[in-house]
């Protein structure tokens, strides 16, 4: 790979790489188990822990699955991510381990829950990336704007289960549309 191509994979690709994990930190309690309509054995074999009310709860432990990312410049590739999270009351800490074929990276996140509000800090190690998040939690979905020193961009989060799924758009700063940058699933 030469290194134009590689600084335009890093460019792109580091931006969505913050989000996912912001995005991953974000993720906020599913819907009453009640209404779910599963059988109890499937029930009993997806449950996750029980909550109490704070969004973070459902993250304790240990996650892992996959997606894709797709640069600005390029085709989607897929990549493979493990989470861990620490939750203490109303906050979290987060580690993020994802790699592609010609690229990783390594992000640890803090955050915040307060009156459904999520606010916080991120940074990327591989990338010496940095910056924030501020968005709301309610239900099974989040909504988050991410802004950092190396790009800006909004995430949607769904939870279902011991799952849940993640899509990213990125803000083009040059035309100030936003494109679609990545969708992600983990799971248990």
């Amino acid at each position: 790979m030469g290194p134009r191509l590689f600084s335009t994979l890093i460019g792109t690709l580091v931006p969505v790489a913050t989000l996912l994990l912001v995005a991953l930190l974000s993720c906020p309690a599913p819907a009453d188990a009640a209404s779910k309509k599963a059988s109890p054995a499937t029930a009993a074999k997806k449950a996750p822990p029980k909550g109490t009310g704070n969004p973070f709860d459902i993250l304790k432990g240990y996650w892992s699955g996959g997606g894709t990312v797709t640069p600005n410049k390029g085709n989607a590739e897929n990549v493979s991510c493990h989470v861990t999270y620490n939750v203490a009351g109303p906050s979290v800490s987060q580690t993020m381990r994802c790699a592609g074929t010609d690229y990783k990276f390594n992000t640890s996140s803090k955050l915040n829950y307060s009156g459904g509000k999520i606010s916080g800090s991120w940074s990327e190690t591989t990338y010496d990336a940095s910056g924030s998040v501020s968005g709301t939690a309610a239900g099974n979905t989040v909504h988050a704007i991410i802004s950092g020193d190396k790009f800006s961009g909004r995430m949607s989060i769904n939870v279902s289960g011991s799952s849940h799924t993640i899509n990213i758009v990125q803000l083009d700063p040059k035309s100030g549309a936003y494109r679609q940058a990545a969708s992600v699933s983990l799971h248990r």
